[in-house]
């Protein structure tokens, strides 16, 4: 995509965008990109990451527009801060890649590099991600958009502060260090990923081009895949770093931020992560009237706004809440994961989200923050990678997976028009059997599968 999003969808000379032959449709699995939108229950979607997933209020009104007239007008936040334009078809992706260049928005050239989202803007920040970006795809922008890279290839440039991504798993990760320093490891989060190197920028950025070496030797392959003799030959002092602390996230998205050096950020989710383009039209068009420049895109599938005096946050709020928005940190539906659902993807077999508002009304005590309810469609799981209290969708109804993924054996099997009694007895048995001072997850853990697996089928 590179500075002009067209070119990503380039496939003949014609000038007239309208005359080329349409985008190839992106196979499930791989990221749906301009180039290759991937088809889905309502139209093709499109997922775009702004450079330094930053806009401005006018560039995100633009984009929203362009999502209204060329798409069903649903705009969503993914978990990792990238943007989905869905219900388009494949005459209209050419005109929203336009549009993106008209607005003077930037998409790079291969793989999102997921930074830090207040870089440059949080005194606290060890060191600019936004910098060793720019370098690393100045110095490795061929082998970045090689067709022998994996698809879903993950990049993670933490620059540290108020808000680092330790929870994001990446195949390669870069933290900043103190004294000038940056880490590199893969394959992981900020626990759980190796690290291979440690030095100054120059160094990380060597490491990161021996590890993009060793994933294109074959297509599809990830950081997880590579021969571990293989990897300790390229990096043979890396063992000697393997203690080394990630960077940890701080303090959650949504809510009024002051940083250290007086200015305030606003950070907010739609609901679920997906919002109309008329609703995220209002909200720009009030923050704007209030002051706020620029939106920086988060992981959590949130965003915050920048610029704006700290005395206009509170009715920022309030329109913010009144079409969709949460804003204030511990809302239900802050610990939701629902997938696009029936209606919107053709594999998934429910509408997540309704049965999302369902949830949160009905079963208030799945909802204290200790766990994520994860609402998937179908049993790929797209909306967490991670263990939750899941839901999977399936022919024959939906399966409870107590503490697991949406492909793990579910622990009970239940009809789908008992789905809301259901929910309702797995919270009355945790309201049973909670202990003072127990959280639901701590509950759940403790009662275990067997016993919990037992109250959706009580009488």
């Amino acid at each position: 995509m590179g500075t002009k999003a067209a070119k990503a969808i380039e496939r003949t000379g014609e000038a007239d965008l309208d005359d080329r032959p349409p985008a190839k449709p992106h196979p499930r699995g791989a990221c749906p990109a301009l180039a290759a939108p991937m088809p889905t229950g309502d139209g093709l979607l499109v997922r775009l990451r702004p450079a330094g997933g930053a806009l401005t209020l006018s560039q995100f009104s633009a984009l929203a527009r362009s999502a209204a007239e060329h798409g069903n007008g649903i705009v969503e936040i993914t978990a990792r801060g990238s943007l989905q334009i869905r219900g388009l078809r494949a005459e209209t992706v050419r005109r929203l890649a336009a549009d993106i260049d008209a607005a003077g928005i930037t998409v790079p050239d291969g793989p999102a590099i997921e930074i830090s989202p207040l870089h440059g803007i949080d005194p606290e920040e060890t060191d600019d991600p936004a910098a060793l970006e720019k370098t690393l795809r100045s110095k490795f922008g061929e082998l970045l958009a090689s067709p022998r890279l994996a698809p879903k290839l993950s990049l993670i440039i933490d620059g540290g502060g108020a808000f680092g991504l330790s929870a994001l798993s990446a195949d390669i990760r870069i933290v900043a260090q103190p004294g000038a320093q940056w880490l590199v490891a893969i394959n992981g989060d900020g626990e759980t990923a190796l690290p291979v190197a440690t030095g100054a920028a120059e160094a990380a950025i060597s490491a990161v081009g021996e590890v993009l070496d060793l994933l294109a030797v074959g297509q599809s392959r990830r950081a997880r895949d590579i021969d571990p003799a293989l990897l300790r030959r390229r990096f043979p002092a890396m063992d000697a770093i393997r203690s080394r602390q990630l960077h940890r996230a701080k303090v959650p998205l949504s809510g009024l931020h002051r940083l250290k050096d007086g200015r305030h950020v606003l950070g907010m989710r739609p609901e679920f992560g997906q919002m109309r383009a008329s609703d995220l039209t209002a909200l720009l068009d009030d923050a704007k009237a209030r002051g706020a420049t620029a939106i920086r895109l988060a992981p959590g599938r949130g965003f915050f706004f920048t610029g704006f005096p700290a005395d206009a946050a509170p009715a920022l709020q309030i329109t913010a809440s009144q079409h969709g928005f949460s804003v204030h940190p511990g809302e239900k539906s802050e610990y939701v994961a629902a997938c696009a659902g029936a209606g919107a993807c053709g594999s998934a077999f429910y509408e997540t989200r309704a049965l999302g508002r369902r949830l949160m009304a009905a079963a208030p005590v799945l909802f204290d923050g200790s766990l994520t309810v994860h609402l998937s469609g179908c049993s790929k799981g797209c909306a967490h990678a991670r263990p939750a209290l899941t839901l999977t969708g399936s022919a024959d109804g939906f399966g409870l997976i107590l503490n697991g993924l949406a492909s793990d054996l579910p622990d009970e099997r239940i009809a789908g028009g008992a789905i809301d009694f259901a929910i309702e007895r797995l919270a009355r048995s945790i309201e049973d059997n909670r202990r003072a001072g127990e959280s639901a997850a701590a509950c759940l853990t403790r009662l275990g599968a067997t016993s919990v697996s037992k109250a959706p089928r009580q009488e």
